[in-house]
């Protein structure tokens, strides 16, 4: 058993890397065929991200706020339920931290923890409502969710414009972040979120993988029944991977005001709880291929950005390789003779030991 499951871990990293390789392949057709400089926009786009620490760390700054967007939908979806309301979480945590930075006057150190913690909370209490909803109501989780993304975002206007907008500033933003709220800068772009994050998803692979609640965690997502008659408590055991999840995305968001922002404004709608979808379906539910994921992800776009700046290629493109990435990752029938043959393969070796 343990060897099957090595080898269909395995076909589905061989799926992943042919979805990608795919995907780039198509990208450099379409920039053959629409750009008059081809192959100066594909130096750009593939090769320029790595020829300068500049490049390089922008591709950092963008990978922090991915790692945790990346792990939170990780866990969200180990038990099967499609709360989508990772966008509002995200939100809800950098306006928590907002919060706690513009209204509350700390020394250093507690203060940007109060502000972090918020986040936390905030978007734990996102992920709770539409879990809550699924399981005691059977309402869709996809709609609630959904609709819950709005709601966040308008009560975030409403506290923005009433309680921290700046009657300074010729568009509506908060006052600036105190300096006390503020996280520990390595470089520019890099900050102390980047730690947090590393250390999330390493303490997510051993809670998923080398704990019990890790183990109810993924059993409600393989086999609800199942998991119910073996005396796990399915209602309690998935809403703690929503709020666990709900906790990451919030504590992202406010890691994300505190470390790369001076302040909050209405139009920081970043798409980063979307993003996390993307990375957590190359990541195939596991947290330590997020990183992977995240890497990718943010690779592509410094330097569909680059390319966009210095070719006559859009940087759309990049959304056209995660399109393609997407389709072929969640296409089941993709590969499928090949899965079909590596199984009867085990099953005849199994037959004969």
């Amino acid at each position: 058993m343990k060897n099957k499951n090595k080898i269909m871990s395995r076909f589905e990293l061989l799926r992943t890397l042919l979805a990608v390789g795919i995907a780039v392949v198509f990208a450099v057709v379409i920039i053959f065929l629409v750009s008059s400089q081809p192959l100066e926009a594909i130096y750009k786009f593939f090769v320029a991200p790595l020829t300068s620490f500049r490049y390089i760390a922008n591709i950092i700054e963008l990978m922090t706020p991915l790692l945790f967007t990346g792990l939170a939908v990780t866990f969200i979806l180990q038990t099967k339920v499609y709360n989508l309301a990772v966008e509002g979480m995200f939100y809800a945590g950098g306006l928590a931290a907002a919060l706690a930075a513009t209204l509350l006057k700390m020394g250093p150190g507690i203060h940007a923890f109060t502000a972090l913690f918020a986040g936390l909370a905030a978007g734990a209490l996102i992920a709770f409502l539409p879990a809550i909803l699924k399981l005691k109501f059977e309402a869709n989780e996809i709609v609630s969710s959904l609709m819950l993304n709005y709601i966040t975002f308008y009560i975030g206007d409403f506290l923005l414009k009433t309680y921290m907008k700046d009657p300074k500033s010729t568009h509506v933003a908060s006052l600036k972040f105190a300096k006390t709220a503020r996280l520990f800068e390595f470089t520019r772009g890099i900050h102390f979120g980047l730690v947090i994050a590393v250390v999330l998803v390493i303490a997510a692979w051993l809670f998923l993988y080398h704990t019990k609640w890790g183990y109810a965690i993924r059993m409600c997502g393989e086999n609800k029944n199942f998991a119910k008659y073996s005396g796990i408590g399915v209602t309690g055991t998935i809403l703690l991977s929503q709020i666990i999840g709900g906790a990451i995305a919030g504590l992202g968001g406010a890691a994300y005001m505190m470390g790369s922002q001076q302040r909050f404004n209405w139009e920081w709608r970043s798409g980063y709880g979307w993003d996390g979808l993307i990375i957590a379906i190359i990541a195939r539910n596991n947290p330590k291929f997020v990183p992977v994921g995240a890497f990718l992800l943010a690779y592509l776009r410094i330097g569909s950005d680059i390319m966009s700046r210095g070719t006559d290629v859009q940087n759309e493109v990049v959304s056209i390789i995660q399109g393609v990435i997407i389709i072929l990752i969640a296409a089941t029938g993709f590969l499928a003779g090949y899965k079909k043959k590596l199984t009867v393969k085990m099953t005849r070796e199994a037959a004969d030991a």
